[in-house]
């Protein structure tokens, strides 16, 4: 015990002359001693001052990390669940166009929130029924149930199942099933019921089969190329063709060529027309249109072959026709009562000595000529300015886009290039492609459908007949003719802008929006951004200074 108190005697000792050197220095430093000073400095040695304040940076490091990870977190979630896909929202349509020599089926989809009233679609599928037009089963009805199975069958799987039952379908019929009405009533309305029975099974929202009028036809087929070029709202303009230089407003007219039939619709100078048959009103996209439109029934490239062969067998008397339309060495037999089958050839009409007649091709273009243009009858105009056969015509204005049969000949013989733009270049090409002999033309295109390939000298011709004499284009306006086949993956044709039309009828739905709004999106981004960043400088100031951020806590 003696050594013990010595031992604290000792450091009591000790003490005391630390605390009397201390006092000294303060002394000597002019300092008033302060005892409560001098006990807190005894009692806080260095290396527990060290030890504090590396305990508590540790905490504040850990601390700030921990908030680092959480805003980290934040701005993730944030983004994520703002910017995720919203749910497709889609609307889809069925338009089977039903013409005089086939029936396509097209696939139409759209958004559903509508721009100013009229919904934004485009084909997404293209579907050819394997046959003719529906008006040749006039007489073979029950046929037309297995005529519709592929494609319908197609859509099936096309349009996602949960909206089968919302998904309207159309059938839209044209001049064929118009030339069957003119013929027999009573058939047609049989193929359109059946026709309507057979779409009815299926588990689309069925409208209705009906046939569409000329004017609607060519209203329509203008509908679709202005839509596609652009020409009805800004928001459409990336769909522009590439090769069109023009990039006004201005609406392109429409140039529709059928097998039984043919349209011309523009919107005339001035929106002036003498004929109230001829005129019709569109409101689309929230803008009023005044167009001119007429349906030249029978001119139709298929029609219009028969009624030339009907008016030039009229003055046979062995039954053989040398046609000048056809290719040397080219032969056809012809039933008489075929021929006068349709309505079209009811004007040429006569008894003839023969019930069958013999086509001889003998392939001369400038015969060909002027053979079809026996089929226009210009002689007679009751307005300023007439087309033909006293249709009234208002002066040619603008761009016109030609398709359907316009389109397919013309690419055939090579006629639709900018380089084309003379009749007599143009008159040029024909020549030499009708007076190649049948076999030589024939071996030159063997994947041709023979029909058709027999056939592309007459349509050629009164293609150019058609556009330069019926409409008057001439070799100045030529050059706003442009043929035109799929634009942007959409068929030109009248059935996208019957679609489009129809849209209007089709309720919009409020667009689906992303979770937070625009604003508060940005400032959750801002504030959780404001607070990485602090959290991370002010880590790296304790990390690398921490003797500086003591120093300033005291």
């Amino acid at each position: 015990m003696t050594a013990g108190v010595r031992r604290t005697d000792h450091n009591l000792e000790s003490l005391a002359d630390i605390r009397a050197q201390r006092s000294e220095s303060f002394l000597g430093a002019g300092k008033t001693e302060r005892p409560e000073l001098e006990l807190q400095i005894f009692f806080t040695p260095d290396f527990y001052d060290s030890s504090v304040k590396r305990f508590c940076s540790q905490n504040i490091l850990a601390i700030l990390g921990f908030s680092c990870i959480i805003a980290v977190i934040a701005l993730i979630a944030v983004g994520l669940t703002q910017n995720k896909p919203l749910p497709e929202n889609f609307k889809y349509g069925i338009v089977l166009d039903a013409g005089s020599s086939h029936t396509n089926l097209y696939i139409y989809k759209w958004p559903a929130e509508k721009e100013n009233d009229t919904g934004v679609v485009y084909q997404i599928e293209e579907c050819k029924l394997k046959g003719p037009g529906i008006s040749k089963y006039a007489h073979k009805i029950n046929d037309l149930e297995t005529y519709l199975i592929e494609c319908m069958e197609k859509s099936r799987n096309v349009v996602p199942k949960s909206l089968h039952q919302e998904t309207p379908v159309y059938l839209g019929a044209t001049a064929g099933m118009r030339l069957l009405r003119m013929e027999n009533e009573q058939l047609a309305q049989s193929v359109l019921e059946k026709v309507s029975s057979s779409l009815s099974n299926y588990p689309f929202d069925f409208q209705g089969a009906k046939i569409i009028t000329g004017q609607e036809e060519g209203a329509y087929g203008w509908i679709t190329i202005n839509y596609l070029l652009g020409k009805f709202t800004q928001k459409l303009n990336w769909l522009s063709l590439v090769s069109l230089e023009s990039n006004s407003q201005e609406t392109f007219g429409a140039l529709d060529l059928g097998g039984a039939s043919t349209q011309i619709t523009f919107v005339p100078p001035d929106h002036t027309t003498e004929s109230s048959d001829n005129s019709l009103q569109f409101r689309l996209y929230g803008k009023d249109y005044n167009v001119y439109t007429h349906s030249f029934l029978c001119y139709g490239k298929d029609e219009a072959l028969q009624q030339k062969l009907a008016k030039d067998i009229q003055v046979s008397s062995n039954g053989i026709l040398e046609d000048s339309c056809f290719h040397l060495g080219y032969e056809k037999f012809v039933n008489v009562s075929e021929l006068y089958k349709t309505p079209c050839t009811k004007r040429f009409e006569k008894t003839l000595p023969f019930d069958q007649f013999q086509i001889q091709g003998i392939g001369n273009y400038q015969q060909c000529r002027q053979s079809i243009l026996e089929l226009f009858n210009t002689s007679y105009c009751p307005y300023s300015q007439c087309a033909f056969n006293g249709i009234f015509l208002p002066p040619l204005q603008g761009d016109f886009g030609a398709f359907s049969a316009f389109y397919f000949v013309m690419d055939f013989l090579n006629l639709t290039s900018k380089e084309v733009s003379s009749q007599q270049k143009m008159n040029e090409i024909m020549e030499k492609y009708c007076s190649r002999p049948w076999e030589e033309v024939r071996a030159s295109f063997p994947g041709v459908n023979e029909k058709f390939l027999s056939e592309y000298c007459f349509s050629g011709a009164y293609i150019l007949s058609l556009l330069l004499q019926g409409y008057h284009f001439t070799d100045n306006s030529w050059k706003h003719v442009h043929f035109m086949g799929k634009i942007q993956g959409s068929n030109a044709g009248w059935t996208l802008g019957y679609m489009l039309n129809l849209t209007n009828m089709i309720p919009a739905e409020q667009p689906l929006s992303a979770p937070l709004s625009h604003s508060t999106y940005v400032f959750l981004m801002v504030f959780f951004s404001l607070i990485l960043a602090a959290v991370i400088i002010t880590a790296l100031v304790i990390f690398k200074n921490p003797s500086y951020f003591w120093k300033e806590m005291v």
